[in-house]
């Protein structure tokens, strides 16, 4: 499984894959198709785009869209999946690891996950 801050690491061309021997072709075929959908936003996209390394095209799709990306993630992910809490006064987060409020901003206590 990964965390939210992989799935982020692996957009902007950051995560270094190590791991699992037998993903390796998973991981050509991720790799290869998130090459063809940033060079694609970057020949379709505002002028100014194109003028920029293939690494910016990560960084700003992942600026623009993390959010998006969070929501996806956690929709509908009830109960105890998540054991995070809120805020300095160690609120649960909730069924859907929301902080109250209204306050959907992807937390910053899970881009940085220990792994064990």
């Amino acid at each position: 499984a990964r965390s939210f801050a992989d799935i982020g690491d692996i957009v902007r061309g950051k995560d270094p894959f190590y791991g699992n021997p037998q993903e390796s072709t998973q991981r050509e075929k991720l790799e290869k198709n998130l090459k063809k959908i940033f060079k694609n936003i970057k020949k379709e996209n505002n002028p100014k785009l194109s003028t920029l390394e293939d690494d910016q095209i990560r960084e700003y799709w992942w600026a623009l869209n993390r959010e998006d990306v969070w929501k996806a993630l956690t929709c509908g992910a009830h109960g105890t999946y998540f054991r995070a809490t809120c805020g300095i006064n160690g609120n649960w987060t909730g069924d859907d690891c929301r902080c109250p409020n209204g306050n959907n901003q992807v937390p910053t206590y899970l881009d940085y996950v220990p792994q064990y």
